[in-house]
């Protein structure tokens, strides 16, 4: 589709606001802050996977030189938890500890030395107690029970029926189940943890600064645990070197420092190591998936069968979202009336998992692409045939009550079976070569937020004084996707102003109006829209100053390149300062306001869970993935990759090209390679060594499409483009593999031994047959 206006900045490609600080080194990130005159925080972590606590001594810690003050566990009595509904974790574990690394006491001391000395003074007795590591282990009959209200050790079980899925089996030509089993995975985020907390004693106030993608948790957790009012609180957010959803809940070591401040007076800096960033990871957890689809011998799919175990580690954290997310995705792609969902979230003695891009979708997609091109291999029939004969069409509601506004999914197909050349390279590459191709989707943000307050889902104020630049105050944590420049392009959008007389304030609760937090994909669509309701506002007062100082009517004004002039006079003109000179002159400092809040309809299906997958827009996406497979060693190569995906606009196409390969890479790196071990509970990939993300050397030449439907509801009509990528490229990994060499895997990552292994088996599986 054409755009539906001429944008005067949005479209065009623009540099991220903030993109000079990163390069340069001048940001300041949390670690970078100031801290000559902080004590250092540390933390003792459990030395078991799940043990009773019989007694933590810290009397000769605190009696060491240098140290200013020791917490446990006992100094906060309050549990917290992103879902309000789920909140069974403590900052530092109390009377049971669950997972190996997990908080049991910190210290805040003059230097790094003496709090690691003071730590080594801390006395633990422990009592250990069984452990359960996997989710096999933990859900059978005998497992010990990790929380004493979650019989079988089930975080949430989530059954959903749409439709008869009987009947849409036996309406099939050809039925075929398979089981997917996906590792856990980290975000590997480059940035480690850190915090500082500054506390004055005199006024009870607390000053907070964080890596978090949501300060506004941050804000509310801290109030809880430490029995504050939240007026006596103020959360800062500095600049943040990725996220990916490791941020999104507040984390442990964030309330440890800020409990640290307060015990001593004064101000703690908590930097976390590599190793222990890793296990307060928050990842994608370890998921098996059970899958049966019915087919037409046209290809249509009748009917889907799924059940999902997830393994989410020690505490509850995002664990009752992610098992929603992943049955509700199951919808809102293709045209399938009739699906049945059965998920389990499963409590392990691990470090708990949560949110990571993608959220709840990447493994169960995973699976429903690898089974449908073997489906389509079976019948003879083409991949992309069988998708095209699954499309949906827009407008609609899917039997879940997914929104479906706009839908890009077959223009995204047009795309990469164009430029990959499908039809004359498939099946016709030299042996050990192949092509592979998957589809995906994602959310624009939850319709519904986690905190329910009945106030808009965000907020933009737009600040015009004399020096006639343009201030947006913002809440909303740009991570690295580009949340700051998106705001600044729909003011001087809506403005047409130089992007140069924008300035973005984000992140300071002392500053900035409160916003609901950068997790999935929400801030383009619901920032931009308030930062565009914002734009117009403020647009209309310098309208009437110029109409006042031009004698014409308002309508008359015609606003463009800093310039307001009367329509049909070249003699009536004003520059943007001169119309706002007039406009400050009426009433002075000009504060305005834009607001998003969901519309109803798009709000969820009133079923138990229905309002999780809930949003205003989806983003489609298609890829085709060529490998190169050496079957004497199990090595994969991505040779190159063709992206398209559907982000109803492309406010900043430089920054949609940037994500949708940010997309491309991190799934790169959990279908070859990424994969969080433990042995008893310890952590043995606690690093960047062995926790094996791609560099440059495997990164692939990754060709981007973008696909622009304009969605309704979009700002400009755009909808989201960091996470829909991602969950296309392992199943076209996969599918591709299996053109190559014909191994269909059900495995991730598949590493060279796992695939040699997978190889050898295939081979004696072939032999005996030919021998019976």
């Amino acid at each position: 589709m054409t755009k539906p206006r001429h944008f005067h900045v949005a479209g065009t490609p623009v540099p991220l606001v903030d993109g000079l600080e990163k390069v340069t080194g001048r940001a300041r990130y949390t670690a970078d802050l100031t801290t000559d005159d902080a004590l250092v925080g540390r933390i003792l972590r459990a030395p078991r996977g799940h043990a009773r606590i019989i007694r933590i001594d810290t009397s000769r810690a605190k009696a060491l030189e240098g140290v200013r003050a020791v917490v446990t566990g006992a100094d906060c009595a309050q549990s917290y938890g992103v879902i309000p509904i789920a909140m069974n974790e403590y900052p530092m574990a109390r009377d049971v500890l669950r997972y190996r690394g997990e908080p049991l006491a910190a210290v805040a001391a003059i230097d790094a030395k003496t709090a690691q000395a003071a730590l080594d003074l801390i006395e633990l007795t422990l009592e250990d107690l069984p452990a359960v590591y996997t989710a096999k282990e933990a859900r059978a009959p005998d497992a010990v029970q990790l929380h004493p209200d979650k019989q079988g050790n089930l975080e949430r079980e989530v059954h959903h029926s749409f439709g008869d899925p009987e009947a849409g089996m036996a309406k099939a030509d050809l039925v075929r189940d398979e089981v997917f089993s996906c590792a856990e995975v980290n975000h590997a985020q480059m940035e480690p943890h850190a915090a500082l907390a500054d506390y004055d004693p005199e006024r009870g106030h607390l000053t907070f600064h964080s890596v978090s993608q949501v300060p506004f948790y941050v804000h509310l957790t801290l109030a809880r645990c430490l029995g504050m009012e939240a007026a006596q609180i103020r959360v800062v957010q500095p600049f943040i070197g990725g996220g990916f959803g490791a941020r999104t809940e507040t984390l442990n070591f964030e309330i440890i420092t800020a409990l640290l401040a307060r015990a001593a007076g004064g101000k703690v800096m908590m930097h976390l190591t590599r190793e222990e960033s890793f296990l307060t990871h928050r990842g994608r957890p370890q998921t098996d998936v059970a899958l049966k689809i019915g087919m037409t011998d046209k290809g249509k799919i009748t009917a889907v069968k799924c059940e999902v175990v997830m393994a989410g580690g020690a505490y509850a954290g995002y664990g009752l979202v992610t098992i929603l997310y992943a049955g509700a995705l199951l919808h809102g792609i293709y045209d399938i009336e009739n699906v049945k969902y059965d998920g389990y979230r499963v409590y392990t003695n691990l470090p708990p998992c949560g949110a990571m891009r993608g959220h709840g979708t990447v493994d169960v997609r995973h699976a429903f692409e690898c089974l449908l091109d073997r489906m389509a291999h079976e019948l003879g029939l083409d991949p992309f045939a069988v998708r095209r004969a699954n499309l949906l069409r827009a407008p609609t509601f899917t039997p879940n009550d997914l929104m479906v506004n706009s839908y890009g999914l077959g223009a995204c197909l047009d795309k990469v079976e164009t430029a990959s050349n499908w039809y004359n390279r498939k099946g016709k590459l030299p042996p050990g070569r192949g092509l592979g191709m998957a589809c995906s989707h994602y959310v624009s943000g939850a319709a519904k937020p986690v905190h329910w307050t009945g106030e808009p889902h965000a907020v933009v104020s737009m600040k015009l004084d004399f020096d006639a630049s343009i201030t947006v105050l913002t809440g909303a944590a740009d991570i690295g996707q580009g949340s700051s420049t998106i705001v600044a392009v729909a003011a001087a959008d809506i403005l047409s102003v130089d992007m140069s007389r924008i300035r973005v304030i984000a992140g300071d609760s002392a500053l900035t109006p409160k916003d609901n937090g950068s997790y999935s994909s929400r801030v383009t669509f619901m920032v931009g829209n308030a930062a565009i309701e914002a734009a117009r506002a403020l647009r209309q007062k310098l309208v009437l100053a110029a109409a006042k100082k031009l004698e014409s009517l308002p309508e008359d004004i015609v606003c463009e390149g800093e310039t307001f002039s009367v329509k049909g006079s070249a003699q009536s003109m004003l520059s943007f300062q001169e119309v706002a000179l007039a406009a400050l002159a009426e009433e002075g400092t000009i504060t305005v306001k834009g607001t998003f809040t969901t519309p109803i309809k798009a709000q969820g299906g009133k079923h138990r869970g229905g309002a999780v997958g809930s949003t205003m827009g989806f983003s489609y996406g298609a890829q085709v993935v060529e490998v190169t497979v050496d079957i004497a060693t199990g090595l994969i190569r991505i040779d190159k990759v063709w992206a398209a995906l559907d982000c109803g606009f492309a406010i900043n196409p430089l920054a949609v090209e940037g994500q949708i390969e940010g997309s491309v890479w991190m799934g790169m790196g959990q279908a070859l390679s990424e994969e969080t071990r433990f042995v008893n509970g310890l952590a043995v990939h606690a690093n960047l060594l062995d926790y094996r993300v791609p560099t440059m050397v495997e990164s692939p030449d990754i060709e981007v499409h973008i696909v622009e439907t304009i969605d309704p509801l979009g700002p400009f009509g755009a909808k989201e483009a960091g996470e829909g990528a991602l969950s296309g490229f392992p199943p076209a990994l996969v599918n591709a593999v299996a053109d190559a060499i014909g191994l269909e895997a059900n495995f991730l990552p598949m590493t060279p031994d796992r695939v040699l292994e997978a190889l050898i088996k295939q081979r004696r599986a072939a032999k005996r047959k030919v021998a019976s």
